[in-house]
């Protein structure tokens, strides 16, 4: 049997997420494989450290959240090919989150406007979002 869930319920359960990891959310931009999940040791080479808008993502809507506000930098750290990020409460170092990057258009779970990234280079994430499933 497979669950079925309101979109109320969906909605909440998406909420929970920003809340959980707190208003002052670090997003790390990688090279490599992700890690197998959240608890797994971070890998890669960070490309890019983003300090996220307090409100960086928008309330949940038809089981889906979007991002909410501006996420650019204006200096990437360093060069290489951004292949995932990992969302971490303001500690920078507890994962919450974590998946794949592609250019914008690529399908990742986040899209950014260049994946291959210069020392110093600007860059803007321009697609995020969060699915919940059992509908």
């Amino acid at each position: 049997m497979v669950l079925k869930l309101s979109t109320a319920v969906r909605n909440a359960r998406l909420d929970t997420i920003e809340s959980t990891i707190g208003t002052a959310a670090v997003l790390k931009i990688r090279t490599g494989a992700a890690p197998a999940n959240c608890a797994a040791s971070d890998t890669g080479t960070v490309l890019a450290t983003l300090n996220l808008p307090s409100d960086y993502m928008a309330a949940a809507s038809g089981g889906s959240k979007a991002m909410a506000g501006s996420w650019a930098d204006s200096a990437a750290d360093a060069a290489g090919t951004a292949a995932h990020f990992r969302l971490y409460s303001s500690d920078g170092t507890t994962c919450h989150l974590q998946g794949t990057v592609s250019a914008t258009g690529g399908g990742g779970d986040m899209e950014i406007d260049n994946v291959v990234f210069a020392a110093g280079q600007a860059f803007s994430i321009t697609t995020f979002s969060i699915t919940d499933g059992n509908s």
